[in-house]
């Protein structure tokens, strides 16, 4: 694999895919080798567009491809533990989108089958492998601001969503929490580690979904994140920092930043901006480059997306359920592939 393209393979056709797939184009290391729908149809439209030489209309085809040295799942969230475990067991290693699964559970399974496989497997959270996003963590590690004492961070998306959509759909993981919330929670987690105690409200939808949702995180340390989440008001998406010695800001879409604002006490602010090949269409090849880099390295994990951290952001997700009254299908039944 180090003298050769990574050979990726892409399980879904929806809009994550295609975009994760323009960005694997860009890369000239990288290779989209085959596409899987359950739809033949989209898988051959999807080949064509992208260039992948074979298509195939079952997701057990895919897996089985013994010319494929990753796959990335970009199934709807719900169907993540059927679709990441099915490659696992086949040999695959797997990028999984996140939200990693429904709940810890699954989350639990998975990273089972990719130790009990010897397979690499990775979520998707490309705010992780930014750069900018790196480097305002590595500013908080360095202690530019001092401890950390406050986190907050915001995602909403205006709606109005009907009942039928996705994002209403219990069976489909619906809800503002798993779907956006992940990223404030993700951040959040970043910054401070798994919290000591969760909070949380919301504001439920006739399905049983959260709408909306409020979660306080809180450490032993005495910081505190107060995190928010919506399905029926588009909010800024930004997020701020806040340390004993200054703040960091970062404006409107935080999980993709094109800059961050750090202000040190009793100096005058300095301001990050992104590379210009680190604009928004172009963030999650730093996700697929991490991937790679991963596999010729002979790693089983990201050291910048760790499973542990997978693990503990989904128990975070779990227990804000838990205090909102959430509850999907498979949180109570066993999942089979």
């Amino acid at each position: 694999m180090e003298e050769r393209k990574v050979r990726w393979g892409i399980l879904a056709t929806g809009g994550i895919a295609a975009a994760f797939a323009a960005d694997l184009v860009d890369l000239p290391d990288a290779e989209i080798a085959a596409v899987a729908s359950r739809r033949r149809e989209s898988a051959q439209a999807f080949a064509e567009r992208f260039g992948a030489e074979r298509a195939y209309g079952d997701w057990e085809s895919l897996a089985a491809d013994p010319d494929i040295d990753v796959v990335y799942v970009a199934t709807p969230h719900s169907a993540h533990r059927a679709a990441a475990g099915l490659c696992l067991e086949a040999g695959r290693n797997v990028l999984c989108e996140k939200p990693f699964t429904l709940n810890l559970r699954e989350t639990e399974e998975l990273v089972a089958l990719a130790r009990e496989h010897d397979r690499f497997l990775m979520e998707a959270m490309w705010m992780y492998c930014n750069p900018l996003v790196r480097r305002l963590k590595a500013l908080v590690d360095d202690g530019a601001i001092g401890e950390v004492r406050t986190v907050q961070a915001d995602f909403g998306l205006a709606g109005p969503f009907p009942p039928a959509h996705r994002l209403r759909d219990p069976a489909l993981g619906g809800g503002a929490l798993l779907d956006l919330g992940v990223y404030p929670v993700s951040f959040a987690q970043l910054l401070l580690g798994e919290p000591d105690a969760v909070a949380g409200s919301a504001l439920l939808s006739p399905e049983g979904v959260d709408l909306q949702t409020g979660a306080v995180l809180s450490w032993e340390s005495g910081a505190m994140a107060a995190l928010h989440c919506s399905i029926v008001g588009g909010t800024g998406g930004t997020a701020s920092v806040t340390g004993s010695r200054g703040r960091i800001d970062v404006p409107s879409g935080f999980f993709h930043p094109e800059r961050f604002v750090l202000h040190r006490d009793g100096s005058e602010p300095e301001e990050f901006a992104a590379g210009p090949a680190d604009g928004p269409r172009t963030t999650l090849r730093h996700e697929a480059a991490e991937v790679m880099r991963a596999l010729r390295a002979g790693e089983k994990e990201s050291p910048l997306v760790p499973l542990e951290g997978s693990l503990a952001v989904m128990r975070t997700l779990d227990a804000v359920r838990e205090r909102i009254g959430v509850r999907y299908p498979g949180d109570a039944v066993a999942v089979t592939v």
